[in-house]
């Protein structure tokens, strides 16, 4: 279906729903779960299948420099981070300064069950501004917080499709939430973010999705209900791609679940499309026909450039280490993906660390309710446990 098309639906839903006085999804209130209580639900998330433990694939050790020396040491890891962090900042382009004193403008607040939720609007990159919702649960003290990324921000509030909602389902569980989307983009098809100008960007569109959530970040931990220590980011699909690059990229972010985003590069595979213009093949337009790389059809700009060279994502989830990150998989994400998330416990492994690294698994893209209960428990554990 046409995005722009179901962005509308999604809409047009939510509408119909005000409408008829009818909740859009069922209202009951959420029992929270305890730290330890959500642990013992996600914790056989938090290691490899025997068929795939210690299985490291043809992926290249983020442990390994540059120069081909192994971090052997904490303090060596710290310098590798370093080097991989400016490798592929170099790459995918240098973010605009951020807004550390970002503020969220309230247009429009209204009650829903057992939070308030506001309509919002901040600048996420220089120069443009977006349109939000802040669900803000009931409670004096500062409150872990998530952000929420999609193709637009209604779906996060439970007016899209169904199973997309956690912005609503996580203030329901007692988390401050900010639900976030590129409405304009999307209906426009072409999704992302472009700085400083869509005919000439300088930053590869999903590191500028990632730029724009850290701005969310300091627009979210300004806010006096919010414990800006606990903050994390979750998204399904194009938001799963937005919420990686996001969490890796930006280490203030605690925590993260990306659902089914595809992990890693996969040129088999229709959905794991970095290539295309608005994730890292950026190139001035006219772009590229939408679809498979092909000889008729080759993908541009940065992405080609990352295959020769044997770069993959898998570096940039060692950036999460000591972070704890879930990847919620579907079709794009099977088993076999512990073969990249390996290198990740390896890396946590060399910091002391353990149960960082999470994969839950499902036959369909689509996220569920039994999938979705894994990730609200996996932000219940790491994000409430001082509570």
């Amino acid at each position: 279906m046409d995005k722009s098309y179901r962005t509308s639906m999604f809409l047009l839903t939510g509408f119909i729903c005000q409408l008829l006085s009818a909740p859009a999804f069922p209202q009951e209130l959420i029992e929270k779960q305890t730290a330890q209580q959500a642990w013992q639900r996600i914790s056989s998330c938090f290691t490899p299948p025997q068929k795939w433990d210690n299985q490291y694939g043809k992926y290249r050790s983020p442990l390994i420099f540059n120069d081909g020396t192994l971090a052997k040491t904490a303090d060596q890891w710290q310098r590798r981070r370093t080097e991989i962090l400016s490798d592929w900042q170099s790459m995918l382009g240098q973010w605009p300064e951020l807004n550390t004193k970002q503020k969220l403008e309230i247009l429009e607040t209204k009650q829903r069950e057992n939070f308030t939720q506001h309509r919002v609007r901040f600048e996420w990159i220089p120069g443009q501004q977006t349109n939000g919702y802040l669900l803000v649960p009931a409670g004096d003290e500062p409150m872990p917080a998530v952000i929420t990324v999609y193709y637009e921000p209604e779906t996060g509030l439970g007016l899209g499709n169904p199973h997309r909602d956690f912005a609503y389902q996580l203030a329901k569980r007692g988390f401050v939430t900010l639900s976030l989307g590129t409405t304009e983009a999307t209906a426009a098809r072409t999704y992302s973010l472009y700085y400083p100008n869509i005919d000439n960007a300088k930053v590869q569109p999903l590191s500028m999705l990632a730029c724009a959530a850290a701005n969310a970040w300091y627009a979210l931990s300004n806010q006096k209900q919010v414990d800006k220590n606990r903050i994390g980011i979750v998204g399904h699909s194009f938001g799963g791609k937005w919420a990686m690059f996001a969490s890796c990229l930006f280490d203030k972010f605690a925590c993260a679940a990306w659902s089914d985003p595809g992990i890693v590069f996969q040129n088999d595979r229709g959905s794991i499309n970095y290539w295309e213009p608005w994730y890292l093949g950026y190139h001035p337009k006219p772009w590229r026909k939408r679809g498979m790389i092909t000889n008729q059809n080759p993908a541009y700009g940065l992405y080609p450039k990352l295959m020769k060279q044997g770069r993959n994502l898998h570096e940039l989830h060692a950036l999460m280490a000591p972070r704890p990150f879930l990847v919620s998989g579907g079709s794009e994400d099977p088993p076999g993906r512990w073969e990249a998330l390996n290198h990740s416990i390896a890396v946590n492994n060399l910091l002391g660390c353990k149960n960082r690294v999470g994969m839950s698994n499902r036959p369909k893209h689509a996220p569920n309710e039994e999938s979705n209960e894994i990730i609200y428990s996996f932000f219940e554990h790491f994000l409430m446990q001082n509570q």
